[in-house]
């Protein structure tokens, strides 16, 4: 009975664990940026997608209750990016996509991203930003935001021409 018991816990925690892990959009690191592009390299993934917010900001607490925590989000994100979070007002320690030690509203601020959030940031491989979209998108044109980078249709034509082809 007891060993019955005991594999049923081992099961049900490993199964959270599971359940937790896979749940959430953004990925672990340790704010150097310039590893997380050689991580999406290895991993063969499209890009990183950083999500620049602020704590107070009610558009983007919308974003992630109602967007950012949806399955086919999350699965689509996880498949083709390396996924991160950055708060425009915060003063962590990062290091950039060149190597170079700064802090993360710095870093907001250098990617011309002061003031209104979210900010929906597509960096390439070599890290630089290619996409970019402020404020709340709800998941279909979230989902058809990150298909545009995915796709490079940001080469051939804005995204609002590309976003009316696809409804």
């Amino acid at each position: 009975m007891k060993k019955i018991l005991y594999l049923l816990l081992i099961l049900v925690f490993s199964h959270s664990t599971y359940a937790v892990e896979n749940n959430t959009l953004f990925d672990q690191h340790f704010n150097d940026y310039s590893e997380n592009l050689e991580d999406a390299i290895d991993a063969k993934k499209e890009g990183i997608f950083i999500f620049f917010h602020m704590e107070e900001c009610p558009f983007c607490q919308k974003m992630r209750r109602n967007v950012l925590s949806q399955k086919p989000v999350i699965d689509y994100f996880k498949q083709n990016f390396l996924n991160f979070e950055v708060d425009i007002e915060s003063s962590v320690d990062l290091t950039d996509f060149n190597g170079n030690d700064t802090l993360e509203k710095i870093f907001a601020q250098r990617h011309n991203l002061v003031g209104a959030t979210p900010v929906l940031a597509f960096f390439d491989l070599t890290g630089k930003r290619m996409v970019r979209r402020t404020g709340f998108a709800n998941e279909k044109d979230f989902l058809l935001l990150a298909n545009y980078f995915v796709e490079k249709a940001y080469k051939d034509e804005k995204f609002i021409r590309y976003k009316r082809k696809h409804r």
